[in-house]
């Protein structure tokens, strides 16, 4: 359920926390490249300053970047190279709120071009942190994590440990989904830099450090942590994670419904949901739990919500159904109860009802349970195709920015290339979406074909002559059959393509140098395929989760990862079978399909 408290909206608050947390790094007394900083009293600064956070704040952009101009300006004249770049990531993170990540991305790689060119090593952190708010933003928790343990190790050496507890709760949040451990163990991190560094912070940590031990179902130590924050409250601190925490302790006390209602009025959007989900269903109320987490998926996908909602609202006529059945039971046995002598049957009519009872509470539970899956299920689509889609876009639409622009000086050659760029960074979004479409099909049209031998050959010859140009320099293809004379195969010739092109683009994705090769043989039943080749192979545990859709072994690898899943489903349609050979011994894998002959 935790989960389900991040999301869209969420990463937008989070972007702006970034921003304050830019804003105090050049007014807290850190480290800084200016010989003086008495200019910060001044009144020219101050309103310089104060108007760039007006801009900011109001999301106003053409406010904003004149004034963060200003300021810029105004901070080279004094020398101040640490708060100037300040500005130039604080330009970097307004993009990212309104959602402009191709500009976000540019001025993250001209700010990490400049400082290398000037030789700044030691504000170099600034850049690779803004590069890990865009990977982290576009879904790419991993490259996200790397740039923040980078910039924590240039912080240390560069003496910002001061600033070093926010860039942990940046990897907190990351972790707090994958391992709640590991997690813990950054928190702690974080509380230790602030105490000796930084105390002003560590009330906060405290606080998210309770939260997490929530999480956790750690309730001891989750009632110290909040002993300590009502503590910390008497002594007039403050933590952005205090609301949460007064609402998971009323939670923990039992008291479902007041900790329901300060969910419902002090937070916002999806979150508030999702919180009461959570409440719910540690109460054990799954009926209201199902309420809550459909409120969830209204507010986040309205389309997959409506699908939901049906399905949750068959349930519920069916329990109101079972109920009023219930009902009129329970009234003729009480009357035969009185003809009978009652004593008994009224016991077996009560244990009736109980059975009944935790029969659709089962139900209701099951019910919920598969909601969260489904949910989970488009939260994987969602970044999936999120992450794999808006890359190409971007390029797109930042090669269409060039072309527009009418001071434009490449030459011809150079439009040449970025008219292929887009061309090839189109056709890569129309494959992506063809494929999710086509996995989405569920019935077989279209005439079949008869195929003999020598069509047959020829069409895996030309299959092989296209997937060519998609291979890596030095990589070849062979091609190996022993097909009988008078082979014949009726088939859909257009599906029977795409199986083994499918195959052939899975093999030139994961193959550097060596080779690819496609053998072909048949008896009196079966077509049998083959390909192989010389890449990276595939480990053989692995060999059936490939075939589930969004699985990708390399997450730097192109595609949505549903070539295979969506050349199983074909065969299938084609009553063959495809499957990993975990036999083969390698380099690289073999793939083999059975296709009858009918």
């Amino acid at each position: 359920m935790q989960k389900m408290m991040t999301g869209n909206a969420g990463r937008q608050k989070w972007l702006v926390y970034v921003a304050v947390l830019f804003f105090t790094l050049h007014i807290s007394p850190v480290p800084s490249l200016a010989a003086n900083e008495d200019y910060k009293e001044e009144a020219e600064y101050l309103a310089l300053r104060d108007s760039m956070r007006h801009a900011f704040n109001d999301g106003d952009s053409t406010r904003f970047f004149v004034a963060v101009k200003a300021l810029q300006d105004y901070l080279l004249t004094k020398n101040d190279l640490h708060a100037y770049y300040t500005q130039r990531c604080n330009e970097i993170v307004f993009n990212l709120n309104r959602q402009n990540i191709f500009d976000a991305y540019k001025l993250a790689t001209k700010l990490s071009k400049e400082l290398t060119e000037k030789k700044l090593d030691r504000e170099m952190y600034m850049a690779i942190n803004m590069m890990g708010h865009i990977y982290n933003y576009c879904g790419n928790n991993e490259s996200a994590k790397n740039c923040f343990r980078e910039v924590l190790k240039r912080m240390k050496r560069e003496g910002y440990i001061e600033s070093m507890p926010p860039i942990y709760i940046n990897l907190v949040g990351i972790y707090s989904d994958e391992n709640s451990d590991s997690a813990l163990i950054l928190l702690d991190t974080a509380l230790q830099l602030a105490k000796d560094y930084s105390p002003e912070r560590t009330f906060d940590i405290e606080a998210r450090r309770a939260l997490s031990y929530y999480k956790m179902g750690d309730r001891e130590k989750f009632l110290e942590g909040y002993a300590s924050y009502k503590k910390g409250l008497e002594n007039g601190l403050s933590s952005v994670h205090g609301r949460q925490l007064d609402i998971c302790y009323q939670s923990l006390m039992g008291n479902t419904e007041k900790a329901v209602k300060m969910a419902m009025e002090e937070l916002d959007g999806s979150e508030k949901y999702s919180v009461a989900a959570d409440i719910y269903e540690k109460a054990g109320n799954w009926q209201e739990a199902n309420k809550a987490l459909r409120m969830v998926m209204a507010v986040n996908d309205s389309v997959n919500s409506v699908i939901l909602d049906n399905s949750m609202q068959g349930i519920q006529d069916e329990l109101k159904l079972s109920e009023a059945q219930q009902s009129a039971a329970k009234s003729k046995l009480i009357a035969m109860t009185a003809v009978l002598s009652g004593l008994l049957l009224m016991t077996l009519a009560l244990a009736y009802f109980a059975y009944i009872k935790r029969r659709h509470e089962r139900q209701l539970k099951k019910a919920y349970m598969q909601a969260l899956e489904t949910d989970k299920m488009k939260s994987a689509f969602i970044q999936n195709v999120s992450h794999e889609v808006r890359t190409p876009l971007n390029i797109i639409s930042g090669f269409a920015q060039v072309i527009a622009n009418p001071e434009l000086s490449q030459s011809v050659e150079d439009r040449k290339k970025i008219a292929e760029t887009m061309m090839l960074n189109t056709q890569l979004i129309t494959t992506l979406i063809d494929e999710t479409l086509e996995l989405s099909k569920d019935e077989q049209t279209g005439k079949p074909d008869i195929l003999y031998a020598d069509s047959l050959r020829t069409l895996l010859q030309q299959l092989l002559q296209d997937i060519r140009s998609k291979l890596n320099t030095g990589v070849v293809c062979n091609f190996e059959h022993s097909l009988p004379a008078g082979f014949t195969m009726n088939t859909q010739k257009e599906l029977f393509k795409r199986v083994v092109m499918l195959l052939l683009d899975n093999a030139a994705k994961n193959t550097q140098e060596g080779s690819i090769t496609l053998r072909a043989k048949a008896d009196k039943r079966l077509l049998s395929l083959v390909v192989e080749d010389t890449g990276c192979g595939i480990p053989a545990k692995e060999a059936e989760h490939i075939f589930e859709r969004f699985v990708k072994l390399n997450d730097f690898k192109k595609g949505l990862g549903l070539g295979l899943p969506l050349c199983r489903t074909l065969v299938s349609k084609m009553d063959g079978k495809v499957w990993l050979d975990t036999s083969y011994s390698g380099p690289g894998a073999r793939f083999c399909i059975e296709l009858p002959l009918h």
